[in-house]
């Protein structure tokens, strides 16, 4: 059984790792320390965003990153207002790339 990390330390790992890649990312809103669910938004500085939320990978019996929404950066932001209207443990990272670059695929950010 793995120890599972509380968010505001997976947030901050995850700040520190987009910050050594050169990426840009702010937390817009702060949610449980210990126990919040994390969404990242990525805007790609074109109008447009792509939301990611984890989600259980039914595949592995694990977690990955899927996608919570896309499309206008507007309509993104409205998706995210009523997540944290539903949920306010619920933290939220904005990315601003315009590679689209997120780092979610990598080792130890991926899954679980």
């Amino acid at each position: 059984m793995s120890a599972r990390l509380t968010s505001d330390l997976w947030v901050a790992a995850y700040l520190a790792r987009l910050r050594l890649a050169a990426i840009p990312a702010y937390v817009t809103a702060r949610g449980d320390a210990t126990a919040g669910a994390v969404v990242v938004k990525l805007a790609t500085l074109d109008g447009q965003a792509r939301a990611y939320e984890r989600q259980v990978d039914f595949a592995t019996d694990g977690r990955r990153w899927g996608i919570l929404a896309e499309g206008a950066e507007g309509d993104v932001d409205a998706v995210l207002t009523r997540a944290r209207a539903r949920d306010p443990d619920l933290w939220v990272i904005e990315i601003e790339d315009r590679l689209g670059r997120t780092l979610l695929d990598e080792e130890g950010l991926s899954g679980d």
